[in-house]
């Protein structure tokens, strides 16, 4: 059989057509790859770099609100400490760097007593009402969260019962406050006393913090507890039903 030329003509075509896909379409396709991969990647980094901005963000905002408080707190402390300075009480002090409150020489105790001496009564009685008026203020009802009365001893005598003696010491002021004593009454209304058992909170803490001398690390000091950023205070309400006034609650030390 004979095959006409254009017959001839396209076989001679497909004999010469390549198997393999040619070069430049190959190159094509691994261009099109790259694109796409370099769009994945670009998506990917862009989403890392989106999550580390919001992160950052908050980081820098809660740091915001952090300072924010620290100013606040710094602003109660303040108050307070000016409010001590016009009673006239210049052995009181008040240390805003450290948040605490100590009665100077007047406030040591003599060895192993844990009753306070009159001086220290008096001052407490002088200092108390201008604490329950802190925390009354707007800045105070926000950020004062609690009044920690710590108890300290030197170093004679075992732990547990130097721990003993520091709890003691708290306590008994504690007991001060709450019209416990019957031979001191710090004169406080009622409701007074009530924000006394939501406010203060007795302590012992041995003699954890000891001082130049003997004589000075027997002591009693209050310290300044502040709530945190996400903290929030408790309603009046609720704890004026909690903390019921009981005048004839005695001290049992």
């Amino acid at each position: 059989m004979r095959l006409s030329g254009t017959d001839t003509d396209s076989l001679r075509e497909e004999g010469e057509r390549p198997f393999w896909i040619s070069y430049a379409d190959l190159m094509t396709a691994l261009m099109i790859l790259f694109l796409v991969v370099m769009v994945v990647a670009l998506s990917a980094i862009v989403k890392k770099t989106e999550d580390i901005l919001e992160k950052s963000s908050e980081v820098d905002e809660r740091v915001e609100l952090e300072d924010q408080r620290v100013a606040a707190t710094e602003d109660v402390c303040e108050y307070l400490a000016q409010r001590s300075k016009e009673s006239g009480r210049s052995d009181l002090n008040v240390d805003c760097r450290l948040n605490r409150i100590n009665f100077g020489e007047a406030g040591r105790y003599d060895t192993d007593q844990y009753r306070p001496s009159e001086f220290t009564s008096e001052m407490l009685a002088d200092l108390v009402p201008l604490i329950l008026d802190t925390a009354e203020t707007p800045m105070g009802k926000r950020w004062l969260k609690q009044v920690i009365i710590e108890g300290f001893t030197d170093t004679d005598g075992s732990y547990l019962y130097n721990l003993n003696l520091s709890l003691r010491r708290s306590e008994y002021l504690m007991c001060l406050l709450l019209g416990g004593v019957p031979e001191f009454n710090v004169a406080l209304t009622p409701f007074q006393r009530v924000q006394v058992k939501r406010l203060f909170l007795a302590g012992g803490v041995a003699f954890n913090d000891m001082k130049d001398t003997k004589d000075e690390s027997r002591r009693v000091e209050l310290k300044l507890v502040f709530y945190g950023v996400d903290e929030r205070p408790e309603d009046a309400a609720s704890y004026m039903g909690k903390f019921q006034d009981d005048p004839a609650d005695r001290c049992r030390i």
